[in-house]
């Protein structure tokens, strides 16, 4: 498959193309400076700056934009849209890193795990525009979206087991009760969806077994 990574320099999607890489995909790193992927296709340029033309060749898109600081948060709303709206109308998938936070905690899905009382406050802002990011693309029906939500423990330097439950909406443990994956983990369970292809505008989740 042809797969374009998106704001790949960051820890996830480094992992992401990495991952693609040695499963024998053909893939291309998007990157704003310095390329420090392992793919050896990349190309410089902004997310905001792409066009259709960029991405019209790619079987798959992977948006791995990540933000914290709190003057840049509305840039996940900003980028997927973006990215929606060239690759509207087209065949080509668009798979987005998400969030834990916004994962329901009853089966009425009335409530999320960013608005329990345990949840981290250093924490919260990004699951707030990360649940908005969710939310905007909800109304797309132009684009063949797929919002992976990590579990909620998500480790950057985690081992990398291969294994991992695939799951919906509504936050879920492991059989030791936890909610726990590591970004290796995540990055299998992405290129699985990219090479399966079975969760067109939905959102799924992710968890270590």
């Amino acid at each position: 498959m042809k797969i374009a990574v998106v704001a790949a320099n960051g820890r996830v999607g480094r992992l992401v193309v990495k991952e693609a890489l040695d499963r024998g995909n053909d893939v291309t790193a998007f990157v704003r400076g310095e390329n420090k992927t392992a793919a050896s296709n990349f190309i410089k340029k902004d997310i905001m700056e792409l066009t259709s033309d960029d991405l019209k060749s790619f079987d798959a898109v992977v948006d791995a934009f990540g933000a914290w600081e709190e003057d840049k948060l509305g840039g996940h709303v900003e980028t997927s849209q973006h990215l929606c709206d060239i690759l509207s109308g087209s065949d080509t998938r668009l798979l987005i890193v998400g969030g834990a936070g916004s994962l329901y905690v009853n089966k009425e899905h009335t409530a999320v795990v960013c608005e329990g009382s345990d949840f981290p406050a250093v924490f919260l802002p990004l699951a707030q525009a990360q649940g908005k990011e969710l939310d905007e693309l909800r109304k797309r029906n132009d684009v063949k979206w797929t919002f992976i939500s990590p579990a909620g423990d998500f480790q950057a330097d985690g081992e990398k087991t291969g294994k991992y439950i695939l799951a919906g909406e509504e936050l879920t443990l492991n059989s030791k009760g936890e909610s726990i994956i590591s970004y290796a983990d995540y990055a299998v369970a992405m290129v699985d969806e990219i090479e399966k292809g079975d969760h067109i505008q939905q959102r799924i989740s992710v968890v270590r077994e």
